[in-house]
């Protein structure tokens, strides 16, 4: 399949691999499947649209052109999806926010020459010493400043107005992606950039839409700005002349000329010293959300790390991401010392510039005061407009890291995505039995997703009611089985079918306990208060928890509290309350003792006395509680069923006597 990672293994509709073709053409041919993908239809209505085609360069371009041609590629995944959020299936409100931002921007700027007008005004006044001008002036200026602040103000609403609804738009398109078909789960058995997907769709995801919506607000405010105020930088200024050796040199618009250059020589200040922030900002980011992931897991893992006395060898982990962490923000420290010497270097050296210019003027007297006062507040206006990339280059390099990492989790969820639509490696089909069976495997293989073969070529038909017992050594491929048949492994071949409209229940080794109350934690995966207290409070009776019936409304970390038996007894509870149809247990009794495990699968063969078992285990206790026994042997090229029995009851203890009461004697070989 096309994985999610990006490799260079030729873009589609290339050349053959040994055809002739010069550095440039291959550079352009990935460039246009990147544009072709760019067409892609976003996602609607936080759903995900189909993913749009793998972008893999050439295989012959040089390391530092993949490279170069995957940052591309990422920014444009990016806006594939985020684009999405003004489109037909997209936020409603997004085009009426967006229009009222930009408008606000433009009345702004109104408001801003009308105050440089003020200005002019003031000083001119103040310079004549006409006391009358400048009351007036003075009273015009308080509605001048409170229009301006109320309109920064109501832009400033409607800006982060935009960036939440697009910020959450976005993330619950990402969210529903990566939770749709257990790709959470499949994302941690493939290879790609996609680690710690919880930052990226959290911090990662904030940032990639918060700063596109300053940076087009501030670009549209440099450009309205810069184009109103150099029309007044030139009207004002004029032309400068210059005598030299006795020839004069006049120079029109000298203000202007002025203010381009000192923008150029900040703004190419600024891209060279900053040209590595992007580098510097992926690398934070990253060893962040590592430390973050390291620390989760200590919590995750607590109980065990201290019974084993592992905190010295936990804190020598955390030490040394954290270290890595402290290295990267020292370069990236670095960086900002560098950027900040020319943006406060600029920032002095812009309302004197203007001063000194005009000042040859000013004492000739072809310039008044307010005329000098007007061009320094525009010239400074200008400045500002031109040198947005000098104040705002941090923030666009840490806008593009962060887009690249929520792009390369959308890469890798495009990657199962093909693989759910393609037939190049193969998919497990799932339906319905239709000879009675609750469950028939057809010819079931289970691949990795690189084809590596797991398990091959199965052939099995449960009967409703039947209890399965699923045995073999450790990697034979047991767990992967039970996946496949859970629908959670997609890769390989042959089906997988139910008899129809019947429910599966799922019950792991290590049981998942939600935050919250106990009740929750009983009741999930439905809804908390689908069954009434008395019911949860039975259940927990019936599997040995009656202890905890008094604290099932309390909120507590029960995934801490309760040892690995009492998960296990409560996921039985859960296993009561649903009443499934088909139970697959994956090791569900491992960590109760022999004589809990016989009473545990005693109460669910009494209490659900119709539902189908399938159970994975290694003790040979259990095959007492089970009508027949599948044995997966591991073999080169993938593990191998290699004998189906029913199960013979022998008389060696009381269990067994119940085991023949309930399924009788006798043997026969399905091999």
């Amino acid at each position: 399949m096309s994985g999610p990672e990006f490799k260079p293994k030729g873009v589609e509709g290339a050349e053959p691999r040994g055809a002739a073709k010069s550095r440039r053409k291959r550079a352009s041919t990935v460039e246009a499947a990147a544009e072709a993908d760019d067409q892609a239809t976003p996602e609607v209505d936080g759903q995900a649209a189909p993913p749009p085609d793998a972008i893999e360069p050439d295989p012959e371009l040089t390391p530092e052109e993949v490279e170069h041609a995957r940052k591309r590629y990422l920014l444009r995944r990016f806006w594939i999806s985020a684009r999405g959020y003004w489109s037909r299936g997209g936020d409603r409100f997004a085009w009426p926010l967006t229009i009222g931002v930009l408008l606000l921007i433009c009345v702004n700027i109104g408001f801003q020459y009308g105050i440089n007008v003020w200005n002019r005004s003031m000083f001119d006044a103040l310079e004549q010493r006409n006391a009358r001008s400048v009351y007036f002036l003075s009273a015009v200026f308080v509605p001048l400043v409170i229009c301006s602040g109320s309109l920064v103000v109501a832009q400033v609403y409607l800006r982060m107005t935009i960036q939440r609804r697009w910020r959450s738009w976005l993330t619950t398109a990402v969210i529903a992606r990566w939770l749709a078909g257990g790709r959470y789960y499949q994302l941690n058995l493939v290879g790609g950039d996609h680690k710690n997907p919880e930052a990226r769709m959290t911090e990662d995801l904030r940032i990639a839409t918060e700063s596109p919506v300053d940076f087009i607000a501030g670009v549209l405010n440099a450009f309205l700005s810069a184009s109103t105020f150099i029309v007044v930088l030139w009207t004002i200024g004029g032309a400068l002349t210059l005598p030299i050796g006795g020839e004069t040199i006049t120079i029109p618009g000298f203000l202007v000329i002025t203010a381009v250059i000192y923008a150029a020589i900040t703004s190419t200040s600024m891209v060279v010293i900053g040209r590595n922030f992007v580098q510097l900002s992926e690398r934070k980011n990253q060893a962040e959300a590592e430390l973050r992931y390291t620390l989760t897991r200590v919590r995750e893992n607590g109980e065990s790390i201290a019974l084993l006395g592992g905190e010295e060898e936990e804190r020598s982990g955390i030490d040394r991401n954290f270290g890595h962490v402290l290295r990267q923000w020292a370069l990236l420290t670095g960086q900002h010392m560098r950027t900040a010497a020319v943006s406060q270097g600029s920032s002095l050296f812009a309302p004197v510039v203007p001063i000194l210019l005009c000042a040859p003027k000013f004492l000739e007297g072809s310039m008044t005061l307010g005329e000098v006062m007007q061009a320094a507040s525009a010239f400074g206006i200008v400045q500002g407009a031109f040198g947005w990339l000098v104040d705002n280059y941090p923030r666009l390099a840490d806008w593009n890291a962060c887009a690249r990492r929520i792009a390369s989790l959308m890469m890798s969820l495009d990657g199962l995505e093909r693989a759910e639509q393609s037939d190049a490696l193969g998919r497990i089909q799932h339906g319905q039995t239709d000879d009675g069976a609750m469950l028939s495997l057809d010819n079931l293989s289970v691949t990795l997703d690189d084809g590596t073969a797991v398990v091959k070529e199965t052939e099995v038909a449960i009967e409703p009611g039947e209890r399965v017992l699923v045995a073999g050594e450790s990697g034979s491929g047991k767990s992967t089985l039970v996946r496949a048949v859970a629908g959670l492994w997609p890769w390989g071949g042959g089906g997988v079918n139910f008899h129809a409209g019947r429910r599966l229940f799922m019950l792991p080794q290590r049981p998942y306990i939600p935050s919250g109350t106990l009740r929750r934690a009983v009741a999930y995966p439905a809804a908390a208060n689908k069954w009434t207290i008395r019911q949860i409070k039975a259940a927990l009776d019936k599997v040995g928890l009656a202890y905890l019936a008094d604290r099932i409304k309390e909120e507590a970390p029960w995934d801490q509290t309760l040892s690995g038996g009492e998960k296990q007894r409560l996921a039985f509870a859960r296993l009561l309350l649903h009443r499934p149809d088909i139970v697959v247990l994956d090791e569900a009794t491992s960590a109760l003792d022999e004589k809990s495990q016989d009473k545990m699968m005693q109460t669910v063969i009494r209490e659900l006395p119709d539902v189908t078992i399938i159970s994975v285990a290694h003790r040979a206790e259990l095959e007492a509680f089970h009508s027949r026994k599948i044995t997966l042997e591991r073999r080169e090229g993938g593990a191998k069923l290699v004998s189906d029995i029913d199960l013979v009851q022998r008389r060696r203890s009381r269990r067994n006597l119940l085991g023949r009461a309930l399924w009788g004697s006798g043997a026969r070989n399905r091999r």
